[in-house]
């Protein structure tokens, strides 16, 4: 039985964050920026959000593992939070600790729901998505 789509959102730091963009890169997930995008991008100190939206199975490519698509929230540099995917596997999500409450929850889910598109705000920025 595949395991169920946790209804939740996480809380990680710039350089947890990375590491979840490394671990994407490793296993060739599709859904994921560029890790030096991301460290060039990103808000040092600041705290983004993952929700995951979708259990995501490639039948095609048996060889790659269960993932979540998760919707995240980033904080970049300017300040602006931006809204974008990633596949995270399942293990490693629920290694992530449970620190927000159901308020602050509901909250970041309307925040992504409202929050501009990382090719938007690439294409109002300029910055490009190999940079």
């Amino acid at each position: 039985m595949a395991p169920t789509l946790p209804r939740t959102v996480r809380a990680v730091d710039t350089a947890q964050l990375l590491d979840l963009a490394q671990e994407a890169a490793i296993h060739g997930f599709s859904q994921r920026l560029p890790v030096d995008w991301l460290r060039e991008h990103l808000a040092a100190e600041a705290t983004h959000y993952l929700f995951p939206t979708l259990v995501q199975r490639l039948t095609h490519r048996p060889e790659m593992p269960l993932q979540w698509r998760c919707q995240q929230l980033l904080t970049v540099n300017t300040g602006q939070q931006i809204w974008g995917l990633l596949d995270v596997l399942p293990d490693t999500f629920d290694k992530i600790p449970e620190t927000l409450d159901p308020a602050s929850k509901k909250d970041i889910v309307s925040r992504i729901e409202r929050a501009v598109t990382v090719r938007e705000w690439m294409e109002g920025t300029g910055a490009e998505a190999g940079s």
